[in-house]
Formats: C-alpha cells, structure tokens, sequence
C-alpha cells in the first residue's frame, strides 16, 4: 500500500480537538482514515444506451423569457416551439417572461390544525403592466453570480417574505407552471392516449457560468415541479445547446474539421460564450476548446438605458408621472424599442428614430412632435455602445484563449434575443474583420491558401431562429445525445488528504501520531484530481481510489468533502480560500464483508481496511458520483452542495 498519496487519515484526539472551522459553522472533524492509494484515473468510454420512442421536452429557463420545444422521437424532424400561452390574449410568442407573483388571500380565522389557504400564483402574461412580480429569480440561484443593478435583493427578499416563500420556491413554482401548460398544450397536440403510453423526457438548460450548486438546486427545483429527478432530468448549458442547434442549422458552411468557433448566447439579462472545436463533420462532433466565461450585459440593460434616456428628454417629472398615470403610453413606447430598435436598428439606414408615446403633448425643446419621440442615430448608439462594448469584449477574451493556444478561430455564431439585434452584428462583423492579424506562427493553418490576413479574420453568422436556437438545441440533446465529446473545466477540483509526515517537507508542528498506521502524519494537503482547463468527457468517469480504516462497530457511512479552486495555480495545503463544492456521503454498508481486510497494529487492535473508488462523472450538468469496489457498483453517492 502506498502511504505517499493519501487523502485523509484519522486525526488523533489532541488533533481533534485542534480542528478548524473550515467548511461549516460547526466544528470540523475529519472522518476515520482515508487514503488515496492511486492518483485519478479515467476510465473507458462508456456505450450509451439504445434510444427508444420518447417525447423529448426542453426547456430553457432564462432569465428574463424561458421557452419550450418538444419533439417525438418518431418524427425528429418536427420540433415544436409552444406559442401561446396564458394571459397572452391570443398573441403568439416563441418565449414567455419569466415572472411569477403571489396574490393573497383575505385575511380569514382559521382554526387550530387547519392549513392556512395558499396564494394563488400568476405568472408569465398574466400581468398588467402595473402589477408588481418577482423578476430575474434565476440569478439568485447561484450566488457566485453579480446581479445586475436593476435587480434588488432587499426587494425580492421582501416580496417573498410576504407570501412564506423562498427563492427556490418561486423557482420551483414557475416551472411547475411552465410544466403544466407545457403538459396540456401537447396533450392537446399528441392526444391523452398518446401521452399516457409515451415517456416524456426534460431537458433543462442552464448559464454556462453556473456554479455546480445553482446546476444542483435548479435540478432539485425541476423535481419539485413534475417533471422527474435528478436521474431522469438532463442538463445542458445554455451556449452549449444553441451550438448544438445551430451548427445543423447553417450546414453547410466553411468551418472545417480542427476549426474553432464562438457561439455568442446573448439573453436578457445575462451574455454567455463557449469555444468549440470541430473534431468531425460526419457525424458532426465537437469539443470545448475554451473554458466558458459570461457577463452581465444582456438586452435587459438596453431598457435600462433607454428608459433612462427617456428621462432625461422629457424631464423626470413629467416622466415619472407618465410611467404612473399613462401605463400604456410608456409600455407603447417601451415595446417599440423592444421590438424594432433593438432589433433592427441600422445607423446607416436610420438617421433617426420615432418612438410612439401616444398621449404626451408636443414639446420641441424635448423632441416630442405628434405623440413621438424623435431619437438620431447618435442618440440611439449612445444607448447600445457601452452594452455592445461588453460582449465584444468578452468574445475578444475567448478569441485571445483560443489563438494563445495556436488554435485558428472561424466564425462566431450569434444565438439568443439580443443575438437577433442588426447592430450587434454588425459591430461584430467590423470588430473581427478588422482586427490586426496576430503575431506570426510556425504553426501551420489548415489550408495552405490562408494567409495571416484572412487568419485574423472571423466570419460572424447569424441564424435563423436565433431567439429559439438555446431550447431547440436542448431537445436535440435528447434526441441524439452528446455532440460534446469533451469540456473545460472551470475549477480545480480536489479533495483534501493526510499524507506521512516528512521533516524536509513539513513542520513539525503541522504532524500527529497515527495509531492505526502507527506513523506520524500530517493533514489538510490538497490532491487536485482535476485541473482548471481539462477536457473532462461524461463518458470517461475520472475514478479516485481510496483506502479507508474502521475501528469495530464504526459506521460504515463516511463523508468526502470536494473541494475547488478558480485559481490559476491551485495551493498544495487547504486554504481559507477555497470553495468548498460539496460533501459526499457515501454508504458501505453494501459492500461485503468479505472485501474488508482485517489488519492488527503491533498493539494488538484490530481494524478493517477497505479499498473502494469513488467515481465522477462531469456533465454538462455538473456532478454526479458512484461507489465501486473491486470494479463492482454498490451504489450512488449522495452529494450535498453548499
């Protein structure tokens, strides 16, 4: 047994009672002793298993709009986008807002033991424009994530204080309302026979940045509304399943087999970018070639900016009086900027701009001719520039990764709401078809004509679909499975460990006496099974073999604590500083007795010893866990994130 790469042992009880409050706010106690008796080891690729007919359901749960798309398995060619939806007065959209409020009931005696009556939920269309709502609740999910300044904690927490309720409640509560409508629309559709005799699967989508506890406690909210557990439900980051739309949608194209590309989600309220390489045209496979990164400038902020302009021209005033008395003036006027000038906004074509605020009496000084606000072509850059800024820098950011690593960058696709927008593209468009061609390299490209020039060029396409590409892009992942072969890592991933102590290593003041080893040892060294920037593949579980030591009548149920660090380079000993993922329970009583190995100190004390591995899956969905001993299963392992 090798001593040299442990990952915890049994402290002694001075060391015990010496602890640190590491990770929770009870005291930290390090569990009987474990050690890592190999490094990681990938396992071979898995075989999926065989499709069968099913009902495929994504679902793209976004910040400010979420969508559903649904395909059967018999027909993969037909995915249906839902379009109507309650409170929309029989106006069709591809999305609905993702906004939910509680109305309470009257104030009414109940007895002793009765349950008190619940709020009624209203949700998505189901507001008039002066109804407040929980908005933006999917940023609370992670909170890792920045909010965006026009979202107020205080605010929501009041809001959700009032009605009993907490953040993953109202999450959960949405997409119990989102899972019923989504139900009788394709009962509807399919038939109540059809839908009794077919399985419904859910795919979920889920920001790129997202932490593996916000992926976590979205899965557990996804349970709560119906639509299956943690085993049942997949996942897919969200640039991840516009990719895996869009790349079918603009076949054929130029992009070659070893080529890079960006896809560009812009969303409401949140931007987020993953690099692909392809890796096959036939079938068409891809891996992350750049970690993905994200940001807060999304299409809500154009509102937020607008509206302030709005302001300004007008005086607040005579602004804040319209937003109060004259709701649907400011809402007319809010949906044409929404609509058109966000979308369609051309500085070329579009000197200048009218907004319609029916009602506000003329006022040449302000601009305000015949019920329209007259905005130049400057006026209307003002509002986009800084936003359009942000995303272009964060593309810039994946397109240094890539070429720092040799790799040649194609294209950059352009998916979600603020994807649809002209302008954006087009400051896209002439950002990368200008930019400087990057410094000259040996490395060959992969065509002998390219020359540095059209190396530092990147075409920038904007599909079809743009706004729906994310939930399409989920269903496919259903329907066909992982066109991702491999991700990177955001993190370090490790566990910490005890090791035997070495005077030329370690303090003397760091070590404690083993007595079931019979060594002196020290703790809290940090074993990185994971390094940020792996490609990490669901289908090549990374296994870590441990050795763990029971004194008689122990128990057998154990715990594991994942650890993991953003830094560039990960410290050898447990810091502060680190993120303390989760913690993993894993239960051996259903190992046999047989595979435990009885040892004796030179004391005489027995104890049981016993090698198992536990094994990690990363998904696009984040983490899941598995015990084997001897390459046999004995079961799942329960991860509590934090």
């Amino acid at each position: 047994m090798n001593l040299n790469l442990p990952i915890r042992s049994a402290p002694s009880s001075k060391r015990n009672q010496e602890s640190r409050n590491y990770f929770t706010t009870s005291q930290y106690s390090p569990p009987s002793s474990t050690e890592a008796i190999n490094g990681p080891v990938r396992e071979p690729a898995r075989e999926p298993p065989p499709p069968s007919d099913r009902l495929i359901v994504g679902v793209d749960f976004g910040t400010t709009f979420s969508g559903v798309a649904a395909v059967y398995t018999g027909t993969p060619d037909d995915i249906e986008i839902i379009k109507t939806w309650p409170g929309g007065n029989g106006i069709t959209s591809d999305k609905v807002p993702t906004e939910i409020s509680y109305d309470l009931p009257p104030t009414t005696t109940t007895s002793p033991g009765n349950t008190p009556p619940q709020p009624t939920v209203k949700w998505g269309f189901q507001f008039r424009p002066e109804d407040p709502r929980l908005r933006c609740i999917k940023l609370f999910l992670d909170r890792s994530q920045k909010l965006p300044f026009y979202v107020s904690p205080l605010e929501t927490a009041a809001q959700l204080k009032q009605v009993n309720k907490t953040v993953v409640d109202a999450v959960a509560d949405y997409l119990t309302q989102l899972h019923h409508h989504t139900m009788d629309t394709l009962t509807r559709r399919y038939g109540e026979s059809f839908m009794a005799s077919t399985k419904v699967e859910w795919v979920l989508t889920c920001p790129a940045v997202w932490s593996d506890a916000a992926k976590d406690t979205t899965f557990k909210a996804a349970e709560r509304a119906g639509m299956g557990g943690k085993d049942e439900v997949r996942m897919i980051s969200e640039p991840e399943a516009a990719a895996v739309w869009t790349l079918k949608a603009i076949q054929p194209n130029h992009l070659n087999v070893g080529d890079n590309f960006i896809v560009c989600d812009g969303g409401g309220g949140t931007v987020d970018l993953i690099a692909y390489k392809i890796i096959s045209l036939k079938p068409l496979r891809v891996e992350e070639s750049a970690v993905g990164t994200g940001g807060l400038c999304g299409s809500a902020f154009l509102n937020y900016r607008f509206e302030e302009h709005v302001r300004n021209r007008i005086g607040h005033s005579r602004f804040d009086e319209m937003k109060v008395k004259k709701g649907k003036t400011w809402n007319m006027g809010l949906r044409y900027f929404e609509e058109f000038v966000k979308r369609n906004f051309n500085e070329d074509e579009h000197s200048e701009v009218n907004i319609p605020f029916p009602g506000l009496p003329d006022d040449e000084e302000a601009g305000l001719d015949s019920g329209f606000l007259v905005m130049t072509a400057s006026q209307v850059k003002d509002i986009f520039d800084p936003v359009v800024k942000e995303v272009c820098d964060l593309v810039q950011g994946q397109v240094d990764t890539i070429r720092a690593k040799g790799g040649i960058v194609s294209g950059i696709i352009l998916v979600g709401g603020f994807g649809q927008s002209d302008y954006l593209y087009r400051r896209l468009k002439a950002h990368f078809t200008s930019a400087a061609p990057p410094p000259y390299s040996e490395r060959p490209t992969h065509s002998s004509s390219t020359d540095l020039t059209e190396y530092g060029s990147i075409e920038v396409m904007q599909p079809v679909y743009a706004w729906t590409a994310v939930v399409r892009g989920a269903v496919l992942r259903g329907l066909e499975g992982n066109m991702v072969i491999s991700r990177k890592s955001r993190f370090h991933y490790g566990t910490s460990y005890a090791t035997v102590y070495d005077e030329e290593k370690h303090s003397v003041t760091e070590r404690y006496w083993s007595p079931l080893w019979e060594r002196w040892m020290v703790s809290d060294r940090m074993q990185w099974h994971i390094a940020k920037g792996d490609a990490i593949s669901p289908l090549s579980p990374i296994a870590f073999h441990y050795t763990r030591n029971f004194r008689p009548g122990q128990s057998l149920v154990v715990t594991d604590d994942l650890i993991a660090c953003e830094a560039d380079e990960p410290p050898a000993a447990y810091t502060r500083d680190l993120v303390h993922v989760c913690t993993l329970t894993t239960d051996l009583n259903a190992v046999p007795r047989s595979l435990f190995t009885r040892l004796t100190t030179t004391r005489g004390v027995e104890f049981d010893n016993l090698d198992f591995t536990l094994e990690m899956i990363v998904d696009s969905a984040g983490l899941g866990f598995e015990l084997k001993v001897d390459g046999v299963r004995y079961g799942r392992v329960e991860a509590e994130f934090h």
